[in-house]
């Protein structure tokens, strides 16, 4: 676990747009391949919401959007429409869907709330099953947040380490450090069992008056 100014030292030392990812995964407790899955049409600023599709265990949750990026994520939205527009004027077929998802909706693939919120630099040749290639874009690719990551580790000169899911323990126990429920926290991580948000508990002592005083001072 890191601490909220490790955070923000790691994040500060991070390049774009790899600091915004890793406020997501700290700020949402997002793992690293949910956050990279997200699209354009996840994000509900209206209503301060971030939904996660197809997580593990392929459950899809709903979680708060942090005020604190939205002003952010909206520019990466415009860095979207803009890079999006490109696209199609370069003739490119849109981006990869889920399963069965093309076959039903033929032009979603193209549609701007289907694009990533974080499109990979270069698009992908993709083979398609009734022959021909086409070129679609993917997403960014978790190994180059992953050395991001490293590198900025490195550079904040921490005594622990620290990888992309160290982000999503310490968003957990934060919460916990915060007196937040603990099926709160298992909601909110999408966990589908309650003895793995559980684990925290063991790790991170909360501070509630039930257990910093005896019931023999109530």
């Amino acid at each position: 676990m890191l601490s909220r100014e490790e955070v923000d030292t790691v994040i500060g030392n991070l390049a774009y747009p790899y600091g915004l990812i890793v406020k997501l995964l700290y700020g949402c407790g997002l793992r690293l391949s949910e956050c990279l899955k997200l699209r354009v049409k996840d994000l509900n600023f209206a209503m301060g919401v971030l939904t996660v599709h197809d997580g593990k265990g392929r459950e899809d949750h709903a979680l708060p959007l942090p005020m604190a990026v939205a002003s952010d994520l909206k520019a990466q939205i415009e860095k979207v429409k803009q890079r999006h527009r490109a696209d199609l004027e370069s003739g490119y077929a849109g981006v990869f869907l889920p399963d069965g998802l093309g076959a039903k909706y033929p032009r979603a693939a193209q549609e701007l709330a289907w694009q990533w919120l974080f499109p990979a630099i270069m698009p992908t040749r993709a083979n398609l099953p009734r022959g021909g290639h086409e070129c679609r874009r993917h997403h960014l690719h978790e190994r180059h947040v992953q050395d991001a990551i490293t590198q900025a580790v490195r550079k904040s000169q921490l005594t622990k380490r620290a990888s992309a899911h160290t982000f999503r323990h310490s968003f957990a126990s934060h919460l916990l450090q915060a007196n937040y429920d603990i099926r709160t926290i298992q909601e909110m991580l999408g966990h589908g069992d309650l003895k793995t948000t559980m684990i925290y508990t063991h790790t991170v002592r909360s501070s509630t008056l039930k257990e910093a005083r005896s019931p023999l001072d109530f």
